[in-house]
């Protein structure tokens, strides 16, 4: 909370960004004034919300009902959150639901997602709010209580009791978020675990350790306030949702909410709780609902671990059969100092936390990997500076070497023995940074489109950034210091390094160049509107309009053309009558004119109309409008104005054509 009645920052989860820009409490006043429900029009009872195609079959229509209509005894929550109030229902988002599952063993945490005095009966106006974490901000998203249904039962999650209605609304509100309950279909638990806790998340390959220290590791992790879930890895695409003679599903995902040790005559027996978020198929082995061991156990014992022998999805199961039947745990901790394998620091978190924001865009910042050495440096560089060394830490947690580097990730984990000789070395640096990459806005439309993604952070002298980006030269002559690994088609790719003290560059890239983050083809008529903001901002140079269009002959000075040819044929490496827009920077410079590659980006955006290359004439025309431009800037004579620089009036100018993009996308 802000101190000393200091408002909270934006995006902080007490001051949330208000989604769709719509006030909660200003909402609910109006409709409790006007005594009427609340109707959301921004994500409405429509085949669109759903976001899969409509089942021609009448007998599967879908139809929107509050959950007064759907259950007599509809409430919101009932009694206390629980695991059990969570069941999957006609939608492949167990990602989600895993980890929502996860969410309800942390009551400090679920209130952040789900907060407090919310009803179906007290103050009820049918509508409800939840807190999501988005790319560094916490989002508040308003919705209706309007929910499909399919025969008179809930189409999406629902809670065991069918009359418990939070997490179907926490699930509405996730799909607004995203475009629609389609694109929740198939993804990564590490996203959900994320997005309701603002932390961060990592997978551990189960066998990379033995069963006693692999549940100790989950129990430290679970009492600091981690998510936790685990999935079997499937071979192929067929073998998913494929049920094994132990009653587990592959590749599906399953919380883990919960462990402990019971004693089997003089043996200590090390347990895990587990939840299928269907709520029902569950494990039939040791220690499952169905075994023989809880014979023998004293009464005492089942009540003190709350055991429900009954079929709701949650069992036990042994460290040992854990760690041969499961693949992968994945964890998510609020705080990095929760990534150790030790117990909870006592002391205050010492981390300092700061973010930045880039984008790929073709031909100008999606340079791909280090494999495309002449397109590389154009990726998005940020500056780290370490000043402030570690204290002594034993019980670090190491690190995974991996050599491929700049290969994609094929899913194969290959485990290795961990070099001591080397962790020793690693643990002498003493800067600890732990670094994440975020892609955005790729759960549209009914599809996931993760790009593959890394970044490689390399060691500078300290002057030598100076709000500068390095060159090609640069990333010739020295190699990175520090990676995220190969690179994998996920929301987010982190790792946590130990450096030392001093300055660094981060480059975050996709494996092949020209991947956009966002793209989508301007329209026709916003193009217009560009053109004509551009020559009002810029001013007319009606020779090079005509030389791009070929509407007519124009005759320019030879004195002009024919440096601008010869510097042209240089960076036209293949002859192909067309320069990369990677060189463009390059060839602007020796024109004479430096600009930023913020410019360059916008002019890219400019000239190229969504080609994937820049024709002489095009480039002619760019030479035209900068020279105009940087004339323009010669004969100002505010100081104002010569103080902010060519590039800052560069990039206000050219900076309509990018809003203009924006919009088309929104």
């Amino acid at each position: 909370m802000a101190s000393d009645g200091a408002a909270a920052p934006l995006g902080s989860i007490d001051n949330p960004v208000k989604f769709q820009n719509q006030d909660f409490d200003a909402l609910l006043q109006e409709c409790l004034k006007d005594k009427k429900l609340f109707v959301d029009p921004t994500f409405p009872a429509e085949q669109k919300s759903i976001g899969m195609p409509k089942d021609p079959n009448p007998a599967k229509e879908i139809k929107w009902k509050r959950p007064k209509e759907i259950s007599a005894d509809a409430l919101f929550v009932e009694d206390t959150i629980g695991t059990t109030d969570i069941c999957q229902g006609q939608l492949g988002n167990c990602w989600l639901l895993a980890a929502l599952s996860a969410l309800t063993v942390h009551s400090k945490l679920f209130a952040k997602v789900v907060p407090p005095n919310q009803s179906l009966s007290d103050s009820y106006a049918g509508i409800f709010h939840f807190k999501f974490w988005q790319y560094g901000e916490w989002v508040e998203v308003v919705v209706d209580d309007r929910l499909p249904v399919r025969d008179g039962r809930l189409l999406f999650s629902y809670s065991r009791t069918r009359n418990e209605f939070w997490s179907a609304l926490v699930e509405k509100a996730y799909a607004k978020l995203v475009g629609s309950y389609g694109s929740l279909k198939g993804g990564n638990i590490s996203e959900g675990m994320e997005d309701f806790t603002g932390g961060i998340a990592y997978s551990l390959p189960v066998t990379s350790r033995t069963p006693p220290v692999l549940w100790r590791i989950l129990t430290a992790a679970l009492s600091r306030g981690s998510l936790l879930s685990c999935f079997i890895q499937a071979s192929s695409y067929s073998e998913v949702g494929k049920v094994t003679a132990d009653g587990l599903v592959k590749g599906h995902a399953y919380a883990i909410t919960d462990t402990d040790k019971v004693a089997r005559g003089s043996e200590e027996v090390l347990l895990l709780k587990l939840r299928n978020p269907w709520g029902f198929v569950e494990f039939c082995g040791s220690w499952s609902d169905k075994c023989k061991e809880w014979e023998d156990m004293e009464k005492s014992e089942k009540q003190r671990l709350e055991l429900k022998l009954e079929e709701d999805g949650e069992f036990w199961i042994s460290a040992r059969d854990f760690s041969t039947m499961f693949n992968i745990v994945e964890l998510c901790s609020v705080s990095p100092d929760s990534l150790e394998d030790g117990d909870a620091s006592t002391g205050q978190s010492t981390w300092t936390i700061s973010e930045h924001k880039g984008s790929w865009l073709p031909g100008s910042s999606a340079g791909g990997s280090r494999k495309y050495n002449k397109s590389f440096w154009k990726n998005p560089q940020f500056e780290l500076v370490l000043r402030e060394q570690d204290q002594e830490d034993d019980d670090e947690e190491e690190e995974e070497d991996d050599n491929d580097e700049d290969e994609v990730d094929k899913g194969d984990e290959v485990l290795k023995e961990k070099n001591k000789t080397e962790t020793q070395k690693q643990k002498a640096k003493h800067c600890t940074v732990l670094v994440e990459l975020l892609q955005k806005n790729r759960r549209q439309n009914d599809k996931i489109n993760f790009l593959h993604i890394a970044f490689h952070v390399y060691k500078v002298r300290a002057k030598r950034m100076q709000g500068a980006c390095l060159d090609r030269s640069f990333f010739m002559k020295n190699r990175p210091v520090g990676r995220s690994g190969s690179y994998k088609a996920q929301r987010g790719v982190w790792r946590k390094l130990r450096l030392d003290p001093g300055h660094y560059v981060i480059v975050g890239s996709t494996y092949r160049p020209n991947q956009p983050v966002m793209a989508a083809p301007v329209l026709p008529e916003d193009q217009t509107k560009v053109e004509k903001t551009f020559d009002e901002k810029a001013g007319p140079v009606r020779a090079s309009r005509y030389l791009r269009r070929k509407k007519k002959v124009v005759f320019l000075s030879l004195m002009f053309l024919f440096p601008l040819q010869s510097i042209f044929v240089q960076f036209d490496e293949d002859s192909s009558g067309s320069i990369s827009p990677f060189e463009l920077s390059l060839a602007l410079e020796a024109v004479g004119m430096k600009c930023d590659s913020k410019v360059v980006q916008l002019l890219s955006e400019r000239f190229l109309s969504g080609e994937p290359h820049l024709s002489f004439c095009g480039f002619v025309s760019c030479i035209s409008r900068l020279r105009k431009l940087f004339a323009l800037f010669e004969s100002e004579t505010s100081p104002e104005v010569k103080d902010r620089g060519i590039n800052s009036v560069s990039r206000r100018t050219f900076s309509s054509y990018r809003e203009f993009t924006l919009t088309s996308e929104s």
